[in-house]
C-alpha cells in the first residue's frame, strides 16, 4: 500500500495495480460539492497520465455512506453556470478515463450518489448497503446520465419507477435487478472487493481501455442531454418554490404542500 494523498474531501491511494478513491466527507454523507468534483478530477487526470495503475476502486469514507448526493449551498447564487454544480463534469472524467472504475459501496448511495455508482463502470455492495433515488422527493432530478444509463441497467419500466416511486432497494434487491454486480457480507466486504479489482487488473490495460472505449462510444449522446438538462435547467429549478417545498417537506418528513407546486 503507498502512502495515501489526502486533499481535502478525498483520499487517493494505491494498493498494487489497483487506484483508491474515497470520498471523504463522512460528516455529511459524503456528499459531493464544487471542491470534491474539483479534487476528484484532478486526481483522475493524474491517475489517467501514470502506469501504475490498471483499475481504479471509488469508495466513501466510514462504514455508513458510500455518497448521498450533491451539495447546492455553497454554489453561486446564479441561474448561470457558477450556479451548478459541476457534476457532469465528475461523470464525464469517470466516463472517460481508460481505466475501468469500480464502485465500492460501502453505505447509503441516495440521489446523486446513486448516479455516481450507476455512471461507474460496476459496482459491489456490501449486503448492508442502501440504493435510492430521491430526486422528484427534494426537488431535483437527473437527465442522461442518471436515466439513459440506468434504463441500460435495469429496463425501462424499473428505471422510471426508480425514479418516480423512488424505492428504498437493498443491495440483494439492486443485484437482483442488475442495478450492481455483486454483493458482499459485510465483515469481508473491503477484501471481497478489492478480490474483485484484482482480478480485472490482471487483464490486458489495452484490452481493457478498448473496451471501455466501445461502451462509452455508445452513450456519446448522453452528454449533450445531460449538459442541457442540468446546466440549463436545474440552476433555476433548484430555485423554484416547488423545489424549495419539497426539499423543506423531506427534511421534514412531512407530506408536501402541493398548492405550491407548478407556480
Amino acid at each position: 500500500m503507498t502512502e495515501a494523498t489526502t486533499y481535502d474531501t478525498i483520499i487517493y491511494e494505491e494498493d498494487g495495480p489497483i487506484g483508491i478513491i474515497r470520498l471523504n466527507r463522512p460528516e455529511n454523507g459524503n456528499m459531493f460539492n464544487a471542491q470534491m468534483i474539483g479534487e476528484l478530477r484532478r486526481c483522475i487526470e493524474g491517475i489517467r497520465m501514470e502506469t501504475r495503475t490498471r483499475v481504479i476502486v471509488l469508495t466513501g469514507v466510514g462504514d455508513r455512506f458510500f455518497c448521498i448526493g450533491g451539495e447546492h449551498d455553497a454554489v453561486d447564487d446564479t441561474t448561470l453556470y457558477p450556479g451548478v454544480v459541476p457534476t457532469l463534469e465528475m461523470y464525464e472524467a469517470i466516463e472517460r478515463l481508460q481505466k475501468p472504475v469500480i464502485a465500492a459501496v460501502n453505505g447509503y448511495a441516495v440521489g446523486g450518489g446513486n448516479v455516481l455508482q450507476v455512471v461507474c463502470d460496476m459496482t459491489v455492495a456490501k449486503r448492508s448497503a442502501i440504493f435510492r433515488q430521491v430526486g422528484p422527493m427534494v426537488g431535483s432530478f437527473d437527465a442522461g446520465y442518471g436515466t439513459w444509463f440506468l434504463e441500460d441497467l435495469v429496463g425501462k419500466k424499473r428505471a422510471k419507477e426508480i425514479w418516480m416511486r423512488n424505492p428504498k432497494m437493498s443491495a440483494e434487491f439492486a443485484e437482483r435487478i442488475g442495478l450492481i454486480n455483486q454483493v458482499f457480507d459485510d465483515e469481508t466486504f473491503w477484501e471481497d472487493a478489492m478480490a474483485f479489482a484484482r482480478e480485472i487488473a490482471l487483464r490486458g490495460s489495452y484490452a481493457l481501455a478498448a473496451v471501455k472505449g466501445s461502451f462509452s462510444a455508445r452513450h456519446s449522446g448522453v452528454v449533450g442531454l445531460s449538459r442541457v438538462t442540468h446546466d440549463l435547467m436545474l440552476a433555476p429549478y433548484y430555485r423554484s418554490e416547488e423545489a424549495k417545498e419539497l426539499a423543506k417537506a423531506f427534511a421534514e418528513k412531512r407530506e408536501p404542500d402541493t398548492d405550491k407546486f407548478g407556480r
